[in-house]
């Protein structure tokens, strides 16, 4: 890992050559103008006018000097401030090609540098918590990565295939690699993972039938207003998701527990497993809600702070802006709690089956 970790660092930090776009790297900064603008309604900001010599990376042009305009504003939305070192994709100029001073403008940053090293930082914190476990998590992490892409990958280049069943099959597919992987074959993780997939669909039809209740009255698709796809499906495919994280947390700490209290007493009651369960599920319900909710939440914060500076009411932006993050957390919600008992009942299930083996 160490070897990984020192040779990631090494050849993200040499590895202008394997990129198509030009890399230049800042070599002086010099700030130009200075401007204050205010919008309509008032809201003041500041326009900065930043000269950059920069030294180009990669390419035919490597070696050479290249003059740069940066225009970017206090507040930094879709801009930022650039220092001695940093490095950014730049498209050069087809005229000053053949001219002595090199120029052009800047589309994006380089950041293949900071990623790796908090990626790294991610997986040693893993490996110094969990030690063989962790390591175990990173490669399912991975492996459910790659199929969520590949999942996405088809719904994107076919147009008979149903959003909803790739993801159903994805969930399938993430929920076993990620608890078989970490717990091994086990009674424990056969609990996890049959409650794991009962509280997610079961959260995925009750608010399918809420939505043809309720006519999905009150939902906001506008984020979705690109999708060259029903917006509907995409959400509900994208709920159902969204879930599967917090259910499999609390169907695997249900397990856990009822298996753990078996294990140190092999001779303790159903009704005992049965009211310890439960009483476990109660004093992490709360905080699990609270997890997704913030989680969803937290997303649009940025855009609520944009409505409510234009002068936008509380209803409308809470409209706008909340209505599919709180049918989310609901959602998700709704699975943690149906969860707790189903994750009790089936663990206690096989922990009968495991008492009369033995």
């Amino acid at each position: 890992m160490i070897i990984c970790f020192v040779g990631s660092l090494i050849f993200v930090n040499n590895n202008y050559s394997f990129y198509e776009r030009t890399i230049a790297q800042v070599i002086t900064t010099n700030l130009e103008e200075e401007v204050e603008i205010s919008d309509r309604h008032n809201n003041e900001d500041r326009l900065f006018t930043q000269h950059i010599i920069a030294e180009v990376k990669n390419g035919p042009k490597k070696g050479d000097q290249i003059h740069l305009t940066n225009e970017y504003s206090l507040s930094g939305a879709y801009d930022q401030e650039y220092h001695v070192g940093n490095e950014f994709f730049v498209l050069i100029d087809k005229d000053s090609e053949k001219k002595a001073k090199l120029t052009g403008s800047i589309t994006d940053v380089k950041r293949d540098k900071v990623l790796v090293l908090v990626t790294w930082i991610f997986i040693f914190t893993l490996l110094l918590v969990g030690k063989r476990q962790g390591m175990l998590a990173i490669i399912s992490l991975v492996i459910n990565a790659v199929l969520l892409s590949f999942a996405l990958d088809i719904y994107v280049n076919t147009f008979n295939v149903n959003l909803l069943l790739i993801c159903g099959i994805s969930i399938i597919l993430f929920t076993m690699i990620s608890l078989l992987l970490v717990n091994g074959f086990n009674e424990k993780s056969y609990a996890a993972i049959v409650a794991t997939l009962l509280g997610t669909f079961l959260s995925l039809i009750i608010t399918y039938l809420v939505f043809v209740l309720t006519s999905e009255r009150g939902l906001r698709y506008e984020e979705m207003q690109f999708l060259t796809r029903p917006p509907q499906l995409v959400f509900m495919a994208g709920l159902l998701i969204g879930s599967l994280g917090a259910v499999m947390d609390v169907a695997i700490t249900m397990s856990s527990s009822i298996f753990s209290l078996y294990e140190k007493n092999h001779n303790i009651s159903v009704k005992a497993l049965k009211a310890s369960g439960m009483e476990i599920g109660k004093d992490i319900m709360g905080t699990m809600t609270n997890i997704l909710f913030f989680a969803y939440i937290s997303g649009s914060i940025p855009m609520m702070i944009i409505y409510l500076k234009n002068a936008s009411t509380l209803s409308f932006t809470f409209s706008m802006n909340l209505s599919l993050e709180l049918a989310r957390a609901l959602a998700g919600g709704i699975g943690i709690v149906l969860t707790i008992p189903i994750g009790v009942y089936i663990s206690i299930y096989f922990v009968n089956r495991k008492r009369t083996r033995s």
